[in-house]
Formats: structure tokens, sequence, C-alpha cells
């Protein structure tokens, strides 16, 4: 059986990422990047299908575990009757090769270890060639495009189809295992000094969190919130994915699983603020260099969604083979609710250059004309219907979050041409602008319910409703809003996180456990509605979900007190930051403010 999800650790050096679980194992690990193929090991819970363990060979009395200050090292502490051992996994962000570096440190005793690495290729099916190099110094496994090397000082040996080992780790001892990845037409990539290599990790991370100006009562949250996010990013080309894994449930045993090595352009303005107001400029640029690269071509043309490196094409199919986490299955590969219609992307593309412009930091010049093209696209397709925020894979409907955004677009659109001079079709932009809020409030605001609901003529709400204050769409103290909070809260809640979706429909009854991001949002509109205690208790009651490492996955499963969906997920840990903020913000407000999406 696999770890919990919660039981997991995230170590990565922001090209690839692995999950180590609690156990001593990893369990998924891509090669070379988020959405390679080249996958080592599947978090779906059956060792043939790939598996890296290093643990005590005897009985485990106690297990803790930490990451080492502000870095991305972590340490996980085995005591046995005989002793006690750390075992220190990290990644070194060195640019030209991805190394897992695993160090087994003796603190007590001695301890006998065990150490069985499967090796298998994409996504669980290949099996590698596995030989020592000429000199013998390394194990080198290859399929196809595919190598890893181990190195290690202990003498390791094969057991069907498996690379095993025995070992004793004393008081004082450092046992290194290093597993590098190369493409198997290139030469066997040089060894690393492990030693060095930690030392290395550590200057980086510290030296990178150094950089973050956050300095409210939640920095810790904050910090190791940002240190997700950065592990997340894709160096290359600033992209961020949604999470490092494909297929964790939504719902325990379900089948809704999807792929999230993805870069969503629906996550691109709460990305730029949630690294903006922490001072993180520089990876905020890298990320807005993304998005226009990504989005550039026909506005016709513009996807929901891009690969690491800007692709388009994210076919999606299914890895029968695999069992899945914990029985949830199909196992999916790729996403194809890439190709859907979903018009609120257009609005958070045109936003997040506005609080670029709002920040007075520079943007490309090719940045308006994009915007521009958009919004000319825009003013053709904001009336149709779309696949909404949440990608139902269904018929298209009138969803209020679609439209909201929509206005979002040619809102921020004028405000940036009035703001910064930018020559602009001004009065079509604000009867377009006008004509969407009249119809948002005419068709998507139910009056027996008092409140806006998930589409026009629909009876029922979804947790998207909840972002209507924050992008400025109406001021927090209209009774609209106010109707609609409370509706949230009469009708979405459960056990005190918000749901995505309305419980009222019973075909969602099953599907899912509460949206973590979700239930941030309605702690930020909490905040703009000036129930500031309210926001706060919200907050705290995430934060104390999240597993001993402060990381958060997509959801929550209230009733199996479970994290489920992938993991971690940026879109949870972004909304924590940005609430972080709002929270400080509010609770301080002589110092400067955090930045605000609906300026």
């Amino acid at each position: 059986m696999p770890c919990r999800i919660e039981d997991y650790g995230l170590i990565g050096d922001c090209e690839t990422a692995a999950l180590v679980g609690r156990n001593g194992s990893i369990d998924w690990l891509c090669w070379p990047a988020f959405d390679s193929d080249a996958c080592f090991a599947a978090l779906l819970g059956t060792e043939r299908h790939g598996r890296w363990l290093i643990a005590p060979a005897e009985e485990i009395t106690v297990t803790s575990r930490r990451y080492w200050d502000d870095t991305l090292i972590l340490q996980t502490r085995f005591e046995t009757a005989g002793g006690a051992v750390d075992l220190i996994d990290f990644m070194p962000p060195r640019g030209n090769a991805s190394d897992v570096v695993r160090l087994v440190r003796g603190v007590r005793g001695r301890v006998k270890m065990h150490m069985q690495l499967v090796i298998r290729f994409g996504f669980g099916i290949d099996t590698p060639w596995v030989k020592r190099n000429e000199d013998g110094s390394a194990l080198l496994a290859i399929c196809g495009q595919d190598m890893t090397v181990l190195r290690t000082p202990v003498e390791t040996r094969g057991e069907d189809l498996t690379t095993v080992a025995d070992f004793e780790v004393g008081e004082g001892d450092t046992i290194p295992f290093v597993l590098t990845y190369s493409p198997s037409h290139l030469p066997v990539p040089k060894p690393i000094d492990p030693s060095y290599a930690l030392k290395d990790t550590e200057a980086f991370w510290t030296e990178w969190c150094s950089r973050c100006t956050y300095r409210g009562e939640y920095r810790d949250l904050v910090m190791r919130s940002l240190i997700t996010l950065k592990a997340q990013t894709y160096a290359p080309t600033g992209g961020i994915v949604a999470a490092p894994t494909t297929s964790l449930p939504e719902k325990l045993g379900g089948a809704r699983n999807w792929d999230y090595r993805f870069c969503w352009l629906r996550d691109a303005t709460f990305t730029l603020l949630a690294l903006m107001n922490s001072g993180y400029t520089g990876e905020a640029f890298a990320w807005h260099q993304w998005l226009l690269r990504a989005a550039a071509g026909s506005p016709a043309n513009m996807q929901i969604m891009y690969g690491i490196m800007g692709q388009r094409r994210l076919l999606e199919w299914e890895a029968a083979w695999l069992p899945g986490y914990e029985g949830a299955r199909p196992v999916r590969i790729g996403n194809a609710a890439h190709a859907q219609l979903q018009l609120d992307v257009y609005g958070e593309l045109i936003d997040a250059f506005h609080q670029w412009r709002t920040a007075k930091l520079e943007l490309d010049e090719t940045s308006w004309s994009l915007e521009c093209a958009v919004l000319q696209h825009l003013a053709e397709r904001w009336d149709q219907p779309d696949h909404g925020i949440w990608e139902r894979r269904s018929a298209g409907r009138h969803y209020v979050s679609s439209k909201v955004m929509t206005w979002v677009a040619f809102d921020r659109g004028i405000k940036s041409a009035e703001t910064f001079g930018l020559k602009a079709p001004l009065e079509k932009w604000r009867v377009l602008r006008d004509a969407i809020h009249l119809d948002v409030c005419a068709k998507g605001f139910n009056s027996e319910l008092n409140a806006f609901v998930e589409a026009y003529g629909s009876k029922m709400l979804d947790a998207s409703i909840l972002l209507l204050p924050s992008v400025g769409f109406l001021p927090p103290e209209d009774p609209r809003v106010r109707g609609t909070l409370a509706a949230v809260e009469r009708h979405l809640m459960r056990d005190g996180f918000v749901l995505r979706h309305d419980p009222r429909e019973v075909e969602k009854q099953p599907a899912e456990g509460a949206f973590l991001a979700c239930t941030l949002w309605l702690a930020d509109a909490y905040v703009l509605a000036g129930e500031l205690g309210k926001a706060q208790e919200l907050f705290a009651r995430v934060v104390a979900i999240a597993n001993d490492l402060g990381l958060l996955a997509e959801e929550y499963d209230t009733a199996a007190g479970r994290q489920t969906g992938n993991f971690p997920q940026a879109l949870t840990h972004i909304a924590l930051i940005n609430t972080a903020h709002n929270l400080s913000a509010a609770e301080k407000p002589t110092e400067k403010p955090a930045m605000q999406r609906s300026k």
C-alpha cells in the first residue's frame, strides 16, 4: 500500500520533483521534467511500478521528519531498538543534470538498513537494462531514451528485477546514495560530491528565502508555501505546474483523476500577486514571460493550460496497466480539458498584465498588442456558453464566474489604457464592460436565494462566485454580495470547509472533498467584508490540516480526515500566501497593504 497523500514530502531542483514518503520511500519521480514520459516511478501503490526505499531493516519505533529551516532539504529520523538514523533527501539545483541525493546518517547506536530500488520508465511499464559502467563505480539503468545512474559505496545486488542492498550505519557515519538522470545517448553524467551538494543546496534555498519581504504573523506558513511554489517552477522557462503529480484522486477510489503537471492560465493573477507581494519579482517576471510566450498567436487558439515549455498538444490517454492510487482508476496522462473553451482565462491574462503594470514593473512591448487582440476576440465570444472554471466535461453553459471574468478582462484593459496612456478603443470597451455587468446581474443573480448562482437559470451555487468581490465586480458591502456569502455558508460548507459544487446536485455528492483554495477564497471575502474574525478562523482551519511539513493537497475529505487530489497543489499554496497577506494587511492597516487584484 502507498502512503497516505499527506504522508509525503516534496523535494525538487526547480526542474524535476519527487515525493518522499514518511516510510523512506520515493514513490513518484519524473525525469527529466514535469511532463515527461520518463517517469522513474508512479505514486500508484505497487512496488513493481517503481520505488526507491531506504529504511531500517528492523522494526521502527518512532519516525519524525522536518525540513532544514527555509530549505527543501528533507530529514526523516527513524528510531529503532538498536539506535537512530537520519535519512536526508534533497535534489541539488545544479542545472545540467537532475540528481536525487539520499544521505544515511547514524545518530545513535548501530542500525541495520535496507535499500530497494525498482526502476521503471514510461509510467511503470518499461523495465530497463541494468549494468555496471566500465570501472564499476556506477550502476546504469537504460531503456530507450532514458538512463539513470546510481552511485553509492554500498555493495548492491540484483534480485527479481530489483536492485537491493543491506548495510549498517553507526553513530557519526554518513553513507550516500545518488541517482542521476540523463538521456541515454549522452555520456554518463559526471559524479557529484554529496557533501558539497548538500552545502550548495542549503545555500541556494537559504539565499532564495532571504529575499522574502513578508514579515507578518504567518511568515513560516508563507515561506513554506513559497518554497513549494518555487519547487514546482520549471526554471528554464518560468512555467509553474499546478502539481507535480497525476491522477491522485479527488475522491478516494473514484474516477475523477486528472493530470495536473501543466501550467494553467487561470492561476496567472493569483500567482503574480503571491510572488510580487512576497518580493519575488524575478520569479514573477519569469512567469509573465512564460504567459506571454504561451498565449502568443491567435487569441482564438488560446488554451486554458500549456506544458512547462509552452507545449499545446496535451493529449489525454489512460495507463491501463496501472492500478491507480488506492484503486482510483483510470490513471490519466495528459489533460483533455486543454481544448475546452473557458472564457475566464481571458480575464485572468488581462488582469495579470494589469497587475504587473500597477506594480510599476516593465512589460514586454508586445504585451499590449496581445491584450488588444485578446479583447477584440473576446468582444465576439463573451456571450457564448463555455465549460467553466471547473472544466465540466459536459455541454457548455453560461457560467457566472466565466462571464464575470470577461468583465474583468475589459475592466482591466480600460484601466491599463487610462492609467498608463495606452492606445485603445476605450468607448467600445466601456460599452461592453457595462453590458456584461448588466447581463450577469440580471441573469446570474437568483432573487429567491438572494445570491449569485453557478450558471444562468440555475438554482445551484458553486464556489467560484466567492471571487466576485475580490475581482472588483461588486463592492463587498453590496447586499447581493452579502447575500451570496450567506448562501455559500448555508449550502457549500461541510464541516467548516467550502465545497466547489453544490451538494444539492445529487450526482455531485459522492464526487469529492472540500476544495481548499475555495475555503481560502471565502476567507478573503470575509476580509473584504470586514469580518476579520471569521477570516482568521477559516484560515486557521485550513492551516491545521496541512501535513507536518506544511504541505497541502487540492482537497480535504472531512469524513475520512484525509487530504485528496494532486499533491502538493500550487493553487492551494498560492491561496494560502494571498490570504496571509490579506489578513496581515487588515490586521495592521497602517503598514503597506498587499496588492489587491480588484484595483
